[in-house]
Parts: structure tokens; sequence; C-alpha cells
């Protein structure tokens, strides 16, 4: 088998039929054996009724994993895939029908690879707010936005693919599993499962390219073209600072460190002012900084230290 492609859903059935039925719009270059796994990470709603609805259009193969959590649902696609080759996406991505032949090619003009990843395209429900679309490259990262330019470029520091449009090879994914204590799941907000796999990779000396004909559309929903969306993921990402980064200093009150506190407090008054009488291009980025300093200031609460 030469390529799988992986998606991994939690109660998305009607937008993951979406997703499948572009898949049957793709062009697999010719002698490509490939294969679709979809990993139903314990959903609820009718995904096993949409995904075997596509029988006999796709080479699909349906794979329950009942632990809750995109890390084991992604760590049960890597176990199960046959592919030399992985290609990750979501049940709320359209791939570009020339997807899989462009990593395909890709594969071939750098064998010695084993990181891949390619442009995502916002996919916006109705029309986004005048304040996202003037601030939406500022937080485009809440929405898996990404867009490294039109030229193949080595992949390295912060220039690393997301999980809606990434490729590996089998081989080297499988000796570095993804951590089930980052990423999203039902008790935790904590991100950072594939930035954090792909960044060992690179560290450990494997090599990784852009390949920008590789597109896809992820969707925006209407309830997370907001302030509360925004929030929300960021708190998630500042657990995940909290989490990586070595602490500022040992002087803490009630497990906080005492810089903590005062950030906490400056940083959500700062933006609640802000909020009023800004442009949305400065108090976005007041938006970011309180709620990820909510999500450490969580962390090194009780609550946070048992999620460790």
């Amino acid at each position: 088998m030469d390529v799988t492609v992986a998606i991994c859903t939690w109660n998305r059935s009607a937008m993951l039929r979406q997703t499948l039925e572009q898949l049957t719009r793709l062009r697999i270059p010719p002698g490509v054996a490939w294969e679709l796994l979809v990993v139903n990470n314990n959903s609820t709603d009718d995904t096993d009724d949409a995904v075997r609805s596509f029988t006999g259009r796709l080479p699909v193969r349906l794979v329950p994993e009942p632990t809750p959590g995109k890390s084991h649902a992604l760590n049960r696609a890597v176990r199960e895939a046959s592919g030399r080759y992985i290609l990750f996406t979501d049940d709320d991505v359209l791939v570009d029908p020339e997807w899989v032949a462009a990593y395909w090619a890709a594969f071939h003009r750098w064998p010695d690879a084993a990181v891949f990843g390619g442009p995502i395209e916002p996919w916006f429900a109705g029309d986004p707010p005048a304040w996202l679309v003037r601030a939406f490259h500022q937080v485009e990262y809440a929405f898996a936005a990404l867009d490294l330019g039109n030229e193949p470029r080595p992949l390295g520091g912060h220039d690393v693919p997301f999980g809606a449009n990434m490729a590996m090879r089998t081989a080297e994914q499988r000796f570095y599993p993804y951590d089930p204590r980052l990423g999203p799941r039902p008790e935790s907000g904590l991100r950072g499962e594939e930035i954090t796999l792909v960044k060992r990779m690179l560290a450990d000396g494997a090599t990784g390219w852009w390949v920008p004909e590789a597109r896809v559309k992820h969707y925006i929903p209407a309830h997370r073209q907001s302030v509360r969306y925004i929030r929300q993921w960021y708190h998630g990402w500042g657990e995940y600072l909290a989490r990586t980064l070595p602490p500022r200093d040992h002087v803490s009150f009630a497990g906080r460190p005492l810089w903590l506190w005062r950030q906490v407090i400056e940083s959500e008054l700062r933006f609640q002012v802000r909020r009023r009488f800004a442009k949305p291009e400065t108090w976005i980025e007041d938006l970011k900084l309180t709620a990820s300093t909510w999500g450490q200031f969580r962390w090194y609460g009780a609550a946070g230290r048992q999620d460790a």
C-alpha cells in the first residue's frame, strides 16, 4: 500500500459526509494504491452510517477508538495505517482534487524527508464579522489556517504543518506517538499534540518540506467566528505553554507564580477596556494574551497539576 489517508472524527457526521464526498473527487496518480482510514473516536451520532454510505465509492476502512481524545485517535490511525505514507486531514476539511497527487510528487522529489505540510485556507460559514476579517491574520492559528508561501521550503522552527493538512512517512511516524496528555479531549482544551510531535521529529534530525500545491479548505462555523471561541482556543494554548515552557520564577501564591497573578489581572482589565474603544487589530492581541494567561493560571492551579 502506498498511501493511507487518515481522518479522526467525533460527532460531526454531517460535516464528515461533505469531507468524504470531496474525497471522491481526488485524482489518484496512476499506479498508486491507497486507502481511506476513518477513526471513530467514540462518537454518539450516526458517524458509522455516514462512513459506510461511501463503501464502493471510496476505499474506506472504519476503525473504532473508544478512548476519548484526539491523540488516542491519531495513535490508532498510525497503528492501523497500511500505507508507506500517511496523509492526515480532518472531518471538517475539503481537500483539493490534486491533494494526493501533490503529496505523491513531493514524496518522490524529497525521498529522504519524513514530514510534509500544505496550505490550509479558511472556509467561513456565511460572512465573518468585520472585526474578524480585519484581525484574522493575527489569530489564524486558532482556526488552523496556514500559508507559508507559494514556493517549497524546508520545515523547521515555527514553520511546521497543522494536522488538518499534514503527511508523514509511516516508518518515522511510528517512532513518535502523539502524547495523550495533549490535544482536544472531553476534560481538557489543551492544545499542541501535532506541533509537539513534528518539532520533536525535526529536532531529532528528520527533514520536512512545505508543499504549496497540496491545498485544503477548513470549515469555520458561525459559532467559532466569535470572541468566545478565540478566548477558549488561546486558553488551551496557555495551558500548553505552561506545561512546556520552563517556569520564570519559583515565588508563588496558591500554586501560581506571582508574575502570573499580576499578568492575569492586568491583561484582563486591558482587554475589557480596549475591546470597547480600540481597533480590532489592537484588542485582539489583548484577547490572546489574557486568554493564554488564564490558561496558564488554570494549569498552575490544582486542576492543572492534576491534568499533568
